[in-house]
Order: C-alpha cells, then sequence, then structure tokens
C-alpha cells in the first residue's frame, strides 16, 4: 500500500448491494484533492436507483456532467468513462492509475478479475492496475461467501489485491447509517494513504472534527 495519498484513483461501482460506499468514497476522494477515473456498471445503475433514488446516466458525457455539477466545490477533478471505452487511460499500462477501488464489487466482477477476464473496461482496469503492481482495493458486498467466491478472493489476495468487506466496527457507537457507511469509507481511505476526518480511531480519546 502505498505511504503516500495517490493523485489519480480509478473507483468502479458495480452491481453488489452498497452503493452508499461507494458514492461517499467519490465524495472523499474529491474532497481530498485526488484526482478520480469513474467507471460504472450497467447494474450499478440499477443499485444506485433501488438503494438511493440515484439514476445515473447511460451516457459517461453526461455522468460526468452530473457529477461535476454535485461536487463543484470540491478540489478534486473528475472523469468518467463508459464500459466500452477503451480509449480510456485506465485500459493501458503506459498510463495506469496510481490505486484502484471496486466499491462495491459484485461476485461477479470479482470472478472476471480473478480469472484475468476484459470483456469491460473495469475489468480491464483491474487487470492493467494488477499487471502494473499498483494498489487494487475490492470491497465485496456478498453474504455468505460461496467456496467459489473464496477462492476467487484467496486468488486475487496472491495476486496483490486487498479484500476490504465492508464489516462496520461500533467501537465508535453509531447514531446513522451514515457513520456505519463512512466507518467502512474511512478504512478504505486509510489503505489509500488518504487523510480523513471520518471518525475517531481506536484508543482516540478525542472526537474527529
Amino acid at each position: 500500500m502505498p505511504n503516500t495519498p495517490p493523485e489519480t484513483v480509478c473507483l468502479a461501482l458495480t452491481g453488489a448491494s452498497g452503493m452508499p460506499y461507494g458514492i461517499r468514497l467519490l465524495e472523499c476522494l474529491l474532497e481530498a484533492g485526488c484526482r478520480v477515473q469513474l467507471l460504472y456498471s450497467q447494474v450499478a445503475q440499477v443499485v444506485a436507483k433501488q438503494e438511493m433514488g440515484l439514476e445515473l446516466p447511460a451516457r459517461a458525457r453526461d455522468a460526468r456532467d452530473y457529477f461535476r455539477e454535485c461536487y463543484a466545490a470540491l478540489p478534486g477533478r473528475l472523469e468518467v468513462y463508459g464500459r466500452e471505452e477503451w480509449f480510456a487511460p485506465v485500459a493501458s499500462g503506459s498510463n495506469p492509475p496510481d490505486a484502484m477501488v471496486v466499491c462495491p464489487c459484485s461476485m461477479g466482477t470479482l470472478a472476471a478479475i480473478a480469472q484475468g477476464l476484459a470483456n469491460h473496461l473495469i475489468e480491464r482496469a483491474a487487470d492493467v492496475v494488477l499487471k502494473e503492481g499498483r494498489p487494487l482495493i475490492l470491497v465485496p458486498r456478498e453474504t455468505p461467501f460461496s467456496v467459489i467466491h473464496l477462492e476467487n478472493m484467496l486468488r486475487l489476495a496472491r495476486a496483490g489485491a486487498v479484500i476490504l468487506p465492508p464489516s462496520p466496527g461500533f467501537y465508535q457507537h453509531p447514531k446513522s447509517v451514515a457513520d456505519l457507511v463512512d466507518f467502512v469509507v474511512a478504512r478504505i481511505l486509510d489503505r489509500l494513504a488518504v487523510p480523513h476526518a471520518l471518525g475517531t480511531r481506536w484508543g482516540d480519546t478525542e472526537q474527529a472534527s
């Protein structure tokens, strides 16, 4: 894992439950001044509408304009690429992101990455990040895990990926769903070395601002 914050992070949203994690992570990365390359699957559009009432535009350009308007006050830079946009920087090892996060990560996406498939840009971007030795964080939101799921996770962990299930802790005495979301997002940001103030750490006596 990096010791300094990445300048460029590829963030992929896929069709697993847990879309609030991904959207909150996007906000925090932009707030930290990162350049974010956003990708999302067709099923992610369904999940976003179901869980958040958020209608992700089908066209990458429309999604870029939408999120740029939402987060206009944040210092980060946002780019959005379509599933078949093979000329996107993330599609080549000559221009990989500094890190990539798939959040939430469906079991189908996880399996495809584990097998080295690249039918869509999300899978190809993850393949590039792994082969170039950059940090890859997968946030699988599924329960229970089957043996197939676990074997795919082990394969990816051995290849260098970080498997980070969204398992919130309760020692901070969360008062809302947003607090639980922030707990998980904080763990992702920690792995990326991106500074944040999303809660107190174990043993700290002062509340985060």
